[in-house]
């Protein structure tokens, strides 16, 4: 039993991780903060480095939750990635922050989070970040 949190170092990933670890403690389930850079995108400013990592980990640990971080390499796929991670783990739970984006922005770039909503097969717990 794993609870998958999705995890990108901006406020809503904070407060997914948040909300994750509280999830995690209350199910008194072990949690996987997912950190998935793009395939073969040269630099990636969201993909985490080994100190925010252990950074994760540490408030896994003061949560008396079980954590592991992991870095899944997607290519334009990051629901496929998630569901491959719940049948891996047997994953009960994706919990993922979520943003504002205009109208314009959803139609130009689509919208991962709303993609992982309506495909994944597991409940998916959504969070904003605190104004």
């Amino acid at each position: 039993m794993t609870i998958l949190v999705g995890y990108l170092p901006t406020p809503e990933g904070e407060a997914a991780v948040d909300a994750g670890l509280r999830e995690g403690a209350l199910r008194g389930e072990r949690v996987i903060i997912v950190n998935s850079p793009r395939r073969g995108a040269p630099v990636d400013e969201r993909k985490i480095d080994e100190a925010a990592g252990d950074a994760l980990l540490e408030r896994a640990r003061a949560a008396g939750v079980e954590a592991e971080v992991r870095q899944p390499l997607h290519d334009d796929d990051l629901p496929e990635t998630f569901e491959a991670l719940v049948g891996e783990t047997g994953g009960t739970l994706i919990v993922i922050g979520l943003r504002h984006r205009s109208l314009v922005g959803k139609f130009i770039l689509g919208s991962e989070a709303q993609r992982i909503l309506m495909e994944a097969s597991v409940p998916v717990l959504t969070v904003k970040a605190p104004q």
